[in-house]
């Protein structure tokens, strides 16, 4: 049986960060902000830095998605290596 996640479902929540010098704003949903955050951590970076670093590996794509979508992607990425390699 499945359960629902931790706080239940939450609907996105709209952050401004700077990228570039540049003001965007950024809708997620918690539990992808809070992923974002950890991940921003264990590489010693800024949360923006982070969002700038994904944000210059999404637009060298042929068809870029939008942020929100490659953060989410690049989030889950880093989730399912984590498992493969059985690393927490």
């Amino acid at each position: 049986m499945i359960v629902s996640p931790p706080g239940g479902f939450v609907g996105p929540v709209k952050r401004s960060i700077t990228i570039a010098g540049h003001q965007t704003s950024i809708s997620l949903e918690p539990i992808f902000w809070s992923a974002l955050e950890r991940a921003a951590a264990a590489q010693a970076l800024p949360l923006s830095a982070l969002v700038a670093q994904i944000d210059a590996l999404r637009i060298r794509e042929s068809e870029p998605a939008n942020l929100a979508s490659a953060l989410r992607t690049w989030l889950m990425a880093l989730a399912c290596d984590k498992d493969e390699s059985g690393s927490h």
